[in-house]
């Protein structure tokens, strides 16, 4: 019992450690988009959590603060706070560019990491604070980004990263199309597969790399530089074979689908979610709201790829040229059809294509399409958070 005591004593003796708090006076509050919008508001931030939201400007004991604690407060009275953004899609580590086939090559991972901590940066002051990287280089890259930012050693959002794409030989996603075979093995990515047992192998090695999720191109590319079209690429049972590795191994799915055929293979195979989903049909939406599977339709990079498309001095190749007219003009319809047909759309812009820290671009185009601009905020927030799994952490402001 005296030893009891004095354990219990001389661990009173020492103070309760220091909070880390934020304190966040709101003018308006946008706590859950879609649900009624709050006046004069305090929300207190505790260790990096939302630890209260008190009616009123609290400060000090009334806002749960401590003597100990260290305390920032933020005026925004005059602004309307609401959660930190979400894009479902990007590509933080690289930005389309005219140099762009010549980097690939002459680019190492630390270029890459570099390059993608500038983009990162540029990322999170346009108020994106949760990335979902849906492809990048066969290299390290991207995992070093994600960890550096999650360590606090870079600033950024927090990434939730694919690795590099799961790609047939020759499709959207090889990128060795159009290179020498003297050149092109610098390039050469595990994530490319032929045949059920070599898919599955190639899932298994990106979850092995440090995968959040896995990212397949089910359909041609606009991008790549090959005439193949925007049709299906993966054979059914390639599709089944990287959809249930994936799953077995915990991770998501999410399908680049241009093409019906591949959007409806890939919504069969039992994908989490679809890119892109530039030719949609009747089945195509039932098997949206049969499989509960979302839709990320990019719509900026739709806009971006017309505008090269357009300007005969930009710096498409023509395979890639014929692409982009093809697929930049019909992406607004099908995201408008997707819409009407009651489906769940997640935001995301494919920025990369586009510029990093113009991801917002979106919103209005997704108001285009037929959202309202609560719902453009929601895909943005409450719904790419619950596509991503992390409701419990992001899209939201709730202790």
């Amino acid at each position: 019992m005296k030893l009891m005591l004095a354990a219990a004593l001389a661990f009173a003796a020492f103070p309760a450690a220091a909070a880390d708090v934020a304190i966040v006076h709101a003018g308006r509050l946008m706590a859950v988009p879609g649900a009624p919008v709050r006046s004069a508001q305090t929300v207190v931030i505790r260790d990096g959590r939302v630890a209260a939201i008190i009616p009123g400007y609290a400060e000090g004991a009334a806002a749960g603060v401590a003597a100990a604690d260290a305390v920032r407060t933020y005026d925004l009275k005059d602004f309307t706070v609401l959660p930190g953004l979400i894009d479902s899609h990007v590509h933080i580590t690289s930005e389309n560019n005219p140099q762009g086939r010549l980097q690939a090559v002459e680019y190492s991972d630390a270029d890459d990491a570099i390059a993608g901590a500038g983009f990162a940066r540029k990322t999170l002051l346009a108020g994106f604070t949760t990335v979902r990287d849906v492809g990048a280089g066969p290299g390290d890259a991207i995992f070093a980004l994600r960890d550096g930012i999650a360590r606090g050693d870079v600033v950024g959002p927090r990434i939730f990263a694919s690795g590099a794409t799961i790609s047939v030989t020759g499709g959207h996603g090889d990128g060795t199309q159009g290179y020498r075979d003297d050149i092109a093995h610098v390039l050469a990515s595990p994530a490319v597969c032929d045949g059920p047992a070599d898919c599955r192998r190639a899932v298994r090695e990106q979850v092995r790399r440090g995968a959040d999720h896995i990212k397949l191109t089910a359909t041609g590319g606009v991008l790549s530089n090959t005439a193949a079209g925007l049709e299906q690429q993966f054979l059914p049972d390639e599709l089944s074979a990287i959809v249930d590795s994936a799953h077995l191994m915990g991770r998501k799915v999410t399908a680049h689908a241009h093409g019906v055929a591949g959007v409806n293979a890939a919504l069969n195979a039992g994908v989490d979610s679809i890119e892109h989903g530039t030719y949609l049909d009747d089945e195509s939406i039932r098997l949206f709201k049969k499989t509960g599977a979302y839709l990320v339709p990019t719509l900026l990079a739709g806009a971006t790829v017309t505008a090269w498309a357009d300007d005969p001095d930009s710096f498409l190749l023509p395979p890639q040229r014929a692409k982009a007219r093809e697929a930049g003009a019909r992406m607004m319809d099908m995201a408008r059809r997707a819409h009407r047909g009651g489906g769940k759309i997640a935001f995301g812009t494919d920025t990369g294509v586009s510029k990093h820290g113009e991801n917002a671009k979106e919103f209005a185009l997704l108001v285009e399409a037929g959202m309202t601009p609560t719902e453009a905020i929601r895909a943005a927030t409450v719904t790419a958070a619950a596509h991503l799994g992390q409701s419990a952490n992001v899209g939201a402001i709730e202790p």
